[in-house]
C-alpha cells in the first residue's frame, strides 16, 4: 500500500506524529505567515501610496475576497479531506477522482458566482459597507478581483490538494514566490505606475498567478497522485466533498461577516476615522489569522490519513501537539500587540492622531481573541478531518456568526468602541471555553467511532 500512496505520505505510516506535525506546520506556517505578510503590504503600499480612504476602501471590498476563497474551501478542504483518506486507505483510483471531480466544480461555480457578482457589483460595494467616499475605489477593487477569480480560487484550491498530496513545502514555495511578486508588483504598479487601488488588486491576482504554475508543478512529478482522470458524475460524492468543506466555507464567508459587520458598526458609531482605524487592524489581523489556518491546515491532511489508515492514536497526538502551538502563538501575538501596538499603526502610513489612537487601542483588546481562537480552530479542524461535520459547523456557526453579530450588536451599545473592539474576543472566549469544560474530554473518543466515508 505505502508503493501506492507516493513517497511523502507513506512517511505518515512510519514515523512519529511529532515529527510529522513539524513537517507539515513549519513550511505551512512559513507560507501563511509569507500569505499575511503578502495581504499586510498591499495595506502598507496603499496607505503610503494612496491614502487613508483607499486603505478604508480596500478593507471594504475584502469580502469579494472572502467570496472567491470561500468556494475553493468549500470544495478544495472537501475533495481534499476525503483524498486523503482515501490515500490512507491505499485507493489511489478514488483519490484520482476526487482531485478532478474537485478542480472542475470549483471551475465551474467559481466562474458563475464571479459574474453574477460582477453584474451586482455596485449593490454589493453599498451592502459591504461602502459610502460615497469610498465607492470609487471599493469599485476599482471589486472589477479586478471579480475578472480574475478563477485564478484566485484556482491556487487557493490545489494548495490544498499538494498539501494533502504530501508536498507541504512546494506548497510553501508558491506562496514565497507569490509574497515576493506582490511586493515587486505593488511597489511598480502603485508608486511608479500611479494605478492606486486598481494597481494593488492587479499585484495580487498577478503574484497568485505565479503561486499557481508553481504549485502546478506537483502534477507532474513521478510520484504525486493528482492526476486528471475521465470520470462519470457522483452526486452522493458531490454532496460529500461539499458537506466536508461546509465548515471551511463558513469560516471563509463569516470572514465577510466579520468586515462588514466591523466596518458597519464603525461607521455608525465613529465615522470614516474609525473605517481606517479598523482597516489597519484588520489587515493585522489577517496576519494572526492566517496564523492559526496554518495550523489547521497542517493537522487537516494528518489526521484525515491517519483516520483512513486507522491509526487513532497518532490523531490523539496530533491534536495534543496542535493544542500547545496554538496556544503558544495566541501568547505571543498577544504580547506583540501589547508592546508594539504604536510601532503596528506607524507602518501603515497613518498621520491622523484620531485614527492612530484609535487603532492603537483597537490593537490592545483585540488580540486578546487570539488566546482562544487556536483551539476553536484546532477542533473545528479535528472534526471535519475526520468526515465528523456537524459539531465543525456549530464551532463555526456560533463563533464567527451568532456570537460575533451579538456581541457587534450589544457591546457597543453599552460600551461604545470599546466593545466593538472585545466583540471578536468575547465570541472567541465564549466558545472556547464552551469546548475545553463540555468537549474536550471525549471529543475524540465519539469521533473517531464515526465512519461516514
Amino acid at each position: 500500500m505505502i508503493g501506492d500512496i507516493g513517497m511523502e505520505n507513506s512517511r505518515l505510516h512510519t514515523q512519529s506524529a511529532l515529527r510529522s506535525f513539524f513537517q507539515y506546520f513549519i513550511p505551512t506556517l512559513f507560507g501563511m505567515m509569507l500569505m499575511s505578510i503578502n495581504i499586510v503590504i498591499d495595506g502598507i503600499f496603499v496607505g503610503n501610496g494612496v491614502g487613508a480612504v483607499a486603505l478604508a476602501s480596500v478593507n471594504i471590498a475584502v469580502p469579494v475576497f472572502s467570496i472567491i476563497i470561500s468556494i475553493a474551501l468549500l470544495i478544495g478542504v472537501g475533495g481534499g479531506t476525503m483524498y486523503a483518506m482515501a490515500l490512507g486507505e491505499g485507493n489511489q483510483k478514488r483519490a484520482h477522482k476526487l482531485f478532478t471531480i474537485s478542480i472542475v466544480i470549483v471551475t465551474a461555480i467559481t466562474l458563475i458566482i464571479s459574474f453574477i457578482c460582477y453584474l451586482n457589483l455596485e449593490r454589493l460595494a453599498y451592502i459591504f459597507g461602502a459610502n460615497s467616499e469610498t465607492f470609487g475605489y471599493v469599485e476599482d477593487y471589486m472589477i479586478v478581483l471579480l475578472g480574475f477569480s478563477i485564478i484566485i480560487a484556482l491556487e487557493s484550491t490545489i494548495s490544498i490538494f499538494v498539501r494533502n498530496d504530501g508536498a507541504p513545502t512546494l506548497a510553501m514555495v508558491g506562496l514565497v514566490a507569490s509574497a515576493i511578486m506582490n511586493i515587486m508588483l505593488n511597489y511598480w504598479f502603485i508608486f511608479i505606475l500611479d494605478l492606486k487601488v486598481t494597481g494593488a488588486a492587479l499585484a495580487t491576482v498577478l503574484a497568485t498567478l505565479i503561486g499557481l504554475l508553481i504549485l502546478c508543478l506537483q502534477l507532474f512529478r513521478k510520484n504525486t497522485n493528482l492526476r486528471f482522470i475521465k470520470f462519470t458524475w457522483s452526486p452522493q460524492e458531490i454532496k460529500r466533498i461539499s458537506f466536508i468543506g461546509f465548515p471551511s466555507f463558513l469560516s471563509e464567508v463569516g470572514m465577510g461577516i466579520f468586515v462588514m459587520g466591523y466596518n458597519i458598526a464603525m461607521a455608525y458609531y465613529v465615522g470614516t476615522n474609525g473605517l481606517a482605524a479598523f482597516s489597519v487592524i484588520n489587515y493585522l489581523h489577517t496576519f494572526m489569522f492566517l496564523a492559526f489556518i496554518g495550523i489547521g491546515s497542517s493537522i487537516q491532511p494528518m489526521i484525515s490519513f491517519y483516520y483512513g489508515a486507522k491509526k487513532f492514536k497518532q490523531i490523539k497526538e496530533t491534536v495534543k501537539i496542535a493544542e500547545v502551538t496554538g496556544l503558544g502563538l495566541g501568547i505571543l501575538f498577544i504580547l506583540i500587540g501589547w508592546f508594539g501596538a504604536d510601532y503596528l499603526v506607524a507602518i501603515f502610513g497613518v498621520d491622523s492622531t484620531e485614527i492612530t489612537a484609535l487603532a492603537t487601542k483597537g490593537i490592545k483588546l483585540f488580540f486578546l481573541g487570539y488566546l482562544f481562537m487556536g483551539i476553536n480552530f484546532i477542533y473545528m479542524t479535528y472534526f471535519q478531518s475526520i468526515g465528523y461535520v456537524r459539531p465543525s459547523i456549530g464551532i463555526t456557526v456560533f463563533r464567527g456568526y451568532i456570537l460575533l453579530i451579538g456581541m457587534l450588536l450589544i457591546l457597543p451599545y453599552y460600551f461604545g468602541i470599546t466593545g466593538i473592539w472585545l466583540a471578536l474576543p468575547i465570541a472567541e472566549a465564549i466558545v472556547a471555553v464552551v469546548l475545553i469544560i463540555f468537549g474536550r474530554t471525549g471529543v475524540m473518543d465519539r469521533g473517531l467511532k464515526l465512519r461516514n466515508l
